[in-house]
């Protein structure tokens, strides 16, 4: 009897080809958070390299968790994990609340590891309460995430130092506008590998035109070592405040529902459905990463979409490729001169990409959201206010200036406030009280239903 494609053992080549074609589609996502937080610190060059290793580390042991697994943790799927996206906004408003700068990572670790103990403790059930969790829910928080993330896309095209004279200026914007068109052209006419690593080369190709306008700096690769090892606590002992943690055990609920949505998805897609005991596996997996992720300085890990994509475009379902993966990235984050690389690549050039990964990111959310039967005006309204509510720190952002600072690492996330908001809606619309009103189809949320018609 064979076996399923999923536990196939490919040959040696093709596994390593196509684990480094892995490796390339979440690379740019994978290095992106540090870049973002880092930056918000103000690291320096050396010290953004070491957390860009770390967190590259700390992605490769989450994958081969959740690849190979251990007694009941990790689903045994092709499934990428990383850092996830959904917890860059909290992040950095932990950062900006901080009252000493370099307690900012200390108070996010103790943050990310508090919240994936109790997300290990919590898988089991989560996996049960996945119907409270329907793609109108999902959807909305997946397009907040992009579109919480789209203005750092903009503030990297405008230049590395918001006080600078130059901050803003045309060749700023120039670069980014030429690497997003070299992106673009990438994707449009280039297919398979070339294709999916379309944001890589774009990185590449913007950093190279960037050279000649002195914008580019080497100085990283310099001082980077060929071989390092990410030392635990390197930027200090985890910290651990109470409301940096709450805004964390938020975005685990979040990348909770991300990886089970993921799950779902690559089940079908593998032909290996994601039952209960699977989606619990692979929330052990993902929770026990992103509480040991801390030790070595990386950021909560989470599931990677775009690499599901890959898996039903090549029809490469074994699990070990991506394992073989995983073991490429803990590779890279074990030298530090590859994981300087990207340090080296200009903010603007990084924010011309950016509107691609992160836009990609939103776009994912509104397709999820196609699925979630915005015919019905409940569905409707749950989407317009989560949406509402999770904009407002972008649209606003002196809006809850009123309130206490440790409220405000919460409020100052669209993203936890908006999933809080899209989680309680749908209990309220769609969980109590169901009334006949429920099932009705309406195509507008200010549509008048069958009783207001009649009345009038």
């Amino acid at each position: 009897m064979s076996a399923h494609p999923v536990d196939e053992k490919l040959p040696a080549l093709k596994m390593a080809t196509s684990g480094l074609q892995h490796v390339a589609a979440m690379y740019a996502g994978v290095v992106a958070p540090p870049l973002i937080v880092g930056a918000a610190i103000g690291l320096s060059g050396t010290a953004l390299t070491f957390l860009t290793g770390a967190c590259l580390f700390t992605a490769g042991l989450a994958t081969l968790l959740q690849t190979l697994g251990i007694w009941k943790i990790g689903a045994r799927l092709p499934f990428v994990n990383g850092v996830t996206f959904a917890g860059v906004a909290p992040m950095t408003a932990i950062v900006a609340s901080a009252k000493d700068k370099s307690d900012a990572l200390p108070i996010i670790f103790g943050a990310v590891m508090v919240a994936g103990i109790l997300g290990f403790v919590a898988a089991p059930f989560f996996s049960k309460a996945i119907r409270f969790f329907p793609p109108v829910v999902t959807g909305s928080v997946i397009t907040l995430i992009g579109v919480s993330l789209l203005p750092v896309a903009f503030g990297w095209a405008q230049g590395p130092n918001p006080a600078a004279d130059d901050y803003g200026s045309t060749t700023y914007l120039t670069l980014a506008g030429i690497t997003l068109v070299i992106v673009l052209l990438l994707r449009r006419f280039t297919r398979g590998f070339v294709k999916q690593i379309a944001v890589l080369l774009g990185l590449v190709a913007g950093t190279l035109i960037a050279i000649p306008f002195g914008v580019t700096d080497f100085g990283p690769v310099a001082d980077a070592k060929v071989i390092g090892f990410p030392t635990p606590f390197h930027f200090g002992a985890p910290q651990f405040h109470i409301a940096a943690i709450l805004s964390m055990c938020v975005v685990m609920v979040v990348s909770m529902t991300e990886s089970t949505a993921d799950m779902l998805a690559l089940g079908e897609i593998v032909e290996r459905p994601a039952d209960e005991k699977t989606i619990a596996a692979g929330l052990r997996a993902d929770t026990l990463g992103s509480a040991l992720s801390p030790l070595f300085n990386g950021f909560m890990c989470s599931a990677f979409a775009q690499n599901i994509g890959l898996v039903a475009m090549t029809r490469i379902r074994s699990r070990f490729v991506v394992a073989v993966g995983g073991g490429f990235l803990i590779l890279m984050g074990l030298c530090p001169t590859v994981a300087s690389l990207i340090a080296v690549v200009p903010r603007p050039v990084l924010g011309g990409a950016g509107v691609v990964l992160f836009g990609s990111v939103a776009a994912s959310g509104i397709q999820t959201l196609v699925r979630a039967g915005l015919d019905k005006d409940n569905n409707v309204l749950i989407v317009a206010v989560s949406l509402a509510v999770g904009i407002v720190p972008i649209t606003a952002p002196d809006f809850y200036h009123a309130f206490p600072e440790t409220a405000k690492i919460v409020l100052d996330s669209g993203i936890s406030t908006g999933c809080v908001t899209a989680v309680l809606l749908n209990l309220v619309f769609n969980h109590l009280g169901k009334s006949g009103r429920e099932a009705q189809d309406v195509t507008h949320p200010m549509e008048a239903g069958e009783e207001i018609a009649a009345a009038h």
